[in-house]
């Protein structure tokens, strides 16, 4: 098998193939069951079009508040895929089997999620473009700094996703804790209501909320505002480093048991 084909020295060959078979695998996976990925893009789609008239009658920037806002409300929720894809092997009792291959944590981490990394990146694109040609989102005037935005965002889920699942016992308790938190984070950040109009205990723990920090950075990339997405962008990916090597520990101390660790 290619996570067991043994290499001397440093094998960077090897575990580009290790993270590509489970990469694979998973993709394979989402693909015969999409039910989840089309509802976070239909959704929010339906819920742009629907709500567009009241944002733009009552904000100046109406569209781009209601579009960045579930954008960024609706990739919360695919943390549930993240975690979910990772918790399945605890369900199917194979996540010892992959620990004894020659294949790290932090391959296992990124073989599982690379997919997910690719369908968030995707459902992100598809909102922005829709966006911009059915609610009047202004085009971005730089699309790369917005491809970056989206990446940085994916990045930070994906590794929240994964700490997660190394954390809850069921996959009932992980639904359960990324319904919750998405609407409680995305709704704190400022998705759904701007934070100026939002109440003062709100506005004053917002930053808490990684949330904030996509809205910003969002709607600072689709300005166009380059200064605007440093900060969020960093914050971001301190929240995905820390997450993510919390998550890789997790996972290499044996995590996919009986229980708990």
């Amino acid at each position: 098998m290619l996570l067991d084909a043994p290499r001397p020295g440093i094998d960077v060959l090897g575990t580009v193939n290790r993270i590509g078979a489970l990469a694979r695998h998973n993709l394979i996976l989402r693909l015969r069951d999409p039910g989840q990925m089309i509802s976070y893009v239909a959704m929010p789609m339906v819920l742009m079009l629907v709500l567009r008239p009241l944002y733009v009658r009552a904000l100046d920037a109406g569209a781009t508040q209601v579009a960045t806002g579930l954008m960024v409300m609706f990739s919360v929720f695919a943390i549930s895929l993240a975690g979910n894809a990772i918790l399945s092997e605890r369900t199917w009792r194979t996540w010892d089997r992959l620990r004894v291959s020659r294949a790290p944590a932090a391959e296992l981490l990124v073989g599982k999620t690379l997919p997910l990394f690719g369908v968030m990146v995707t459902q992100q694109s598809i909102l922005l473009v829709y966006g911009c040609l059915a609610i009047g989102l202004p085009v971005p005037p730089n699309p790369f700094l917005v491809f970056g935005a989206i990446l940085i965002w994916a990045f930070a889920l994906l590794a929240i996703g994964a700490a997660l699942a190394t954390l809850v016992r069921s996959h009932g308790e992980l639904s359960v804790i990324t319904d919750v938190g998405a609407l409680t984070l995305s709704s704190l950040g400022g998705a759904l209501v701007p934070l100026s109009l939002m109440p003062a205990w709100a506005q004053a723990v917002a930053p808490a909320s990684p949330g904030y920090w996509a809205l910003n950075l969002m709607q600072s990339a689709v300005s166009g505002n380059l200064a605007g997405t440093l900060r969020p962008a960093a914050v971001l990916l301190v929240i995905g480093l820390l997450a993510g090597t919390f998550a890789a520990r997790r996972l290499a101390r044996g995590w996919g048991r009986g229980g708990l660790m």
